[in-house]
């Protein structure tokens, strides 16, 4: 029973604290998340540091959501996935593997904690963490070759980053980090994973280009954009940065593909709304060799592997109205696209994992039959052979079907992901007057009234809505 409660989606597991998130019952859904038995077991504890970070950061208990974050961080940097994970990978399913997060996941933390330092007054700190997102980075990079077309960097971090660092009055780091993120826009002539390149982008890596009086640069990037460049005066209040966060993350659930065998003994192909592909079979991970078996006795194999339902928010009007003067806002992060694409990179990897599972899954089922058969055999007190043979025959079928069972009930795909994200963040860079500010916050039909303090300083503030 614990296993096959194990296999349900995790969506499922924690449906009912999503919802209090949603409605913004946030000390409910703490005690929903303590008492969350699957989230205390240590391969999804990832999962519930995760999770409690961003309640608390909700809930504007900043040291406390850090407190969390920090734990993940650390979580994320010495736990490594074992050959016992392995093991249950292959014979259960990857839901009993150690979580250690999706990939855009990492750089999200990096973007609460450092909001939360900004948040208490510690720059400094939130300028550490616009460096852990260079350190996510090269992490992420050193997992593909070079010229790879993977997902190893993400635009909204680098952005983050850039604005983190003018907090902090670097603007030479600040410049640096804008021109990253804008060159993945521009490598990737067009959208990068659903977002067009921002407009505030473009004048923030036009603007520190020109502060640092690299002309050669500011030039380079005019023509790239066929976008002038007009100085303007710097606002004796500041300025303040708005994020806006709408949604949810989408939820993962699970797709089966039938694999066919090529026929030549070394791969299967399958084909899904991604395209055909062939999928060969990985030895090692196995843990066997090519001696050990023939692919050719297995000519269909049902695999599970994960996959997203995105929540259906529509991309809803964001705005900041500040002393009378309005702007909108602009897309910077979507992870109802991202999250989708990523998996999508990385879809022959997981079914070529599940393709490993489902045949040691069915070698250990012949296995089964065959020691039930001999045991069978061997324990008889039966004189007549031909009621012997039946009897291990029936043991063996029995057998073979009860492991058969328990394999099918157990092959589930992974579909753990922190879905307390927001389906997609927008932001705007409004100007502050000096002292008190007035400041008006819209989406959609959902409005917000906060006061901020013009200091002469470079603000950023986030907005949640969850709906």
């Amino acid at each position: 029973m614990p296993v096959l409660f194990s296999c349900a989606t995790y969506n499922s597991k924690l449906s009912r604290y999503y919802s209090s998130v949603q409605q913004a019952d946030y000390a409910k859904a703490d005690e929903q998340l303590s008492a969350n038995r699957f989230l205390q077991a240590d391969r999804n504890r990832l999962l519930l540091y995760m999770e409690k970070g961003k309640l608390y950061h909700l809930r504007g208990s900043y040291d406390s959501s850090n407190l969390y974050f920090n734990l993940a961080d650390n979580f994320i940097e010495n736990k490594r996935k074992t050959t016992g994970d392995r093991i249950v990978g292959n014979l259960l399913n990857p839901m009993m593997e150690t979580y250690l997060g999706e990939d855009y996941e990492r750089f999200l933390i990096h973007y609460y904690k450092a909001l939360n330092y900004l948040y208490k007054g510690a720059v400094d700190d939130a300028v550490v963490e616009a460096r852990r997102i260079t350190l996510s980075t090269n992490a992420q990079q050193q997992k593909f070759s070079p010229t790879s077309t993977r997902y190893t960097e993400d635009a909204f971090a680098l952005m983050v980053q850039g604005l983190l660092y003018e907090t902090s009055g670097d603007v030479n780091n600040a410049f640096i980090s804008y021109r990253n993120a804008a060159n993945l826009f521009l490598d990737a002539r067009g959208p990068y994973y659903g977002v067009a390149c921002p407009e505030q982008l473009k004048n923030d890596l036009l603007r520190t280009a020109d502060q640092l009086g690299f002309a050669d640069q500011l030039d380079v990037y005019q023509k790239k954009w066929n976008k002038a460049y007009t100085k303007t005066e710097a606002s004796e209040g500041g300025e303040l940065v708005v994020f806006f966060e709408r949604g949810m993350a989408p939820a993962k659930t699970e797709q089966n593909f039938v694999l066919t065998n090529s026929g030549n003994g070394s791969d299967f192909f399958f084909t899904s709304q991604y395209g055909t592909f062939n999928v060969p079979f990985d030895y090692n991970y196995a843990n066997r060799s090519r001696n050990d078996f023939s692919l050719n006795r297995f000519r269909t194999i049902r695999v599970a592997v994960p996959s997203y339902v995105q929540q259906p928010y529509e991309v809803a009007r964001a705005s900041v109205t500040v002393n009378g003067k309005r702007q909108g806002g602009e897309l910077i992060e979507d992870l109802n696209t991202l999250a989708p694409a990523v998996l999508k990179e990385r879809i022959v990897q997981e079914v070529s994992k599940a393709l490993v599972r489902q045949v040691v899954k069915k070698l250990t089922e012949a296995g089964a039959s065959a020691t039930a058969k001999e045991v069978s055999k061997n324990n008889s007190k039966e004189k007549d052979e031909s009621k012997k043979k039946a009897n291990a025959e029936m043991a063996a079928l029995t057998t073979g079907l009860l492991v058969n069972i328990f394999n099918t009930a157990t092959e589930k795909a992974d579909t753990r992901n922190w879905q307390s994200l927001p389906a997609y963040i927008q932001y705007v860079r409004v100007p502050l007057q000096k002292g008190e500010n007035n400041v008006q916050l819209q989406i959609g039909r959902q409005t917000k009234t906060v006061i901020v303090n013009g200091n002469g300083n470079l603000q950023l503030l986030n907005w949640i809505v969850m709906r």
